[in-house]
């Protein structure tokens, strides 16, 4: 996506914490939607992570490599992307860099919360629910949260995208006619490119995470945001 830019242009360095080549792909495949900005995005995966990132000791594994890979990339990054809605070592980047730091988790519950009022959020991964509804506590956003289901499937099983995109569409239809939600998040960055036809099966808007999180850092590259001075 990246390579024929100037490097003169502003560089997002969105990292997948995971193993998974695939969920970098189907990532960067989301992202391309900023492609006609002027900016450099390179999507990376991080090779010493964990194959997949489903219960919270995945999650805490993810962490170091992450780490290692985003000091390797950060000389010439004008903002870092953490391509997992669990957000592994959010806050230790944010306290290191001194560009911004977005974790797709965040930034898609932040535009889901801006779009509608009752969200419901879809995982890949049943193990993966507890892990999550933890953070929504963390963030303040249980009575947002209409409800999370998850599509029971491992990050591997993902690589299926029609059978991923039957199990998605039966799971939006339960969020909104059951749970009452009005906006739906994808749980995890491996759904990037079922996000319209999603939107267009179910009739509710569909938040991508990697799309909203990019889109967050073009907005404070661009406004000339920075980390507070207090956290470098």
């Amino acid at each position: 996506m990246s390579a024929s830019m100037p490097d003169a242009l502003p560089r997002i360095v969105v990292i997948n914490p995971n193993s998974l080549t695939a969920m970098t792909g189907a990532i960067a495949d989301a992202v391309a939607v900023f492609a006609p900005l002027p900016i450099r995005i390179d999507c990376l995966t991080t090779p010493d992570g964990p194959p997949g990132i489903e219960t919270q000791l995945d999650s805490d594994i993810a962490v170091g490599p992450l780490f290692a890979l985003a000091k390797e990339q950060a000389a010439d990054a004008a903002a870092i992307v953490i391509a997992c809605f669990s957000d592994p070592g959010l806050w230790a980047l944010r306290e290191h860099f001194p560009f911004p730091v977005l974790g797709i988790g965040e930034a898609s519950m932040l535009t889901a919360m801006a779009t509608r009022t009752r969200i419901g959020v879809i995982a890949a991964a049943r193990q993966s629910l507890p892990r999550h509804y933890r953070y929504f506590a963390q963030m303040g956003l249980e009575k947002r949260v209409a409800g999370e289901r998850s599509l029971d499937l491992h990050m591997t099983d993902l690589a299926d995208e029609e059978n991923t995109f039957k199990r998605l569409a039966q799971v939006a239809r339960t969020l909104r006619d059951e749970d009452g939600a009005e906006v739906l998040v994808l749980g995890c960055a491996g759904f990037g490119r079922q996000r319209a036809r999603l939107e267009q099966d179910c009739g509710l808007p569909v938040i991508e995470p990697s799309q909203a999180a990019v889109g967050m850092a073009v907005a404070r590259i661009f406004t000339g945001a920075q980390a507070p001075r207090s956290l470098l």
